[in-house]
């Protein structure tokens, strides 16, 4: 299990990472473009992959990280649920996104 808190503090740990608010989520952006947001509320992070990424990073039937159920879920973005997901997981899947930003 992560907390919010601790998700937050792992994004904002990278190079440069700015916070805003995105609707009802946090946001973390890089060179000005979202790579994750972040619900206290529903204890989720959402994630901007590509879908090579995706497909790595979620097992199928995983109820711990996957493809956003929607259009949205096709064009990379995932779900990472906080109370199931390890550090690890959390802070893995954190640096790809903001790899995969920074890269574009």
């Amino acid at each position: 299990m992560v907390t919010a808190e601790n998700a937050k503090a792992i994004a904002l740990s990278l190079p440069e990472t700015g916070e805003q608010r995105h609707f009802n989520r946090t946001a973390f952006t890089v060179k000005k473009k979202i790579f994750a947001t972040l619900s206290f509320e529903d204890k989720t992070l959402n994630l901007k992959f590509t879908p090579e990424a995706q497909f790595i990073f979620c097992p199928p039937g995983s109820d711990i990280i996957f493809a956003i159920p929607n259009g949205w879920g096709r064009q990379g973005w995932t779900t990472i649920n906080l109370d199931k997901a390890s550090k690890k997981l959390v802070m893995d899947a954190l640096k790809e996104a903001y790899r995969i930003r920074v890269a574009k």
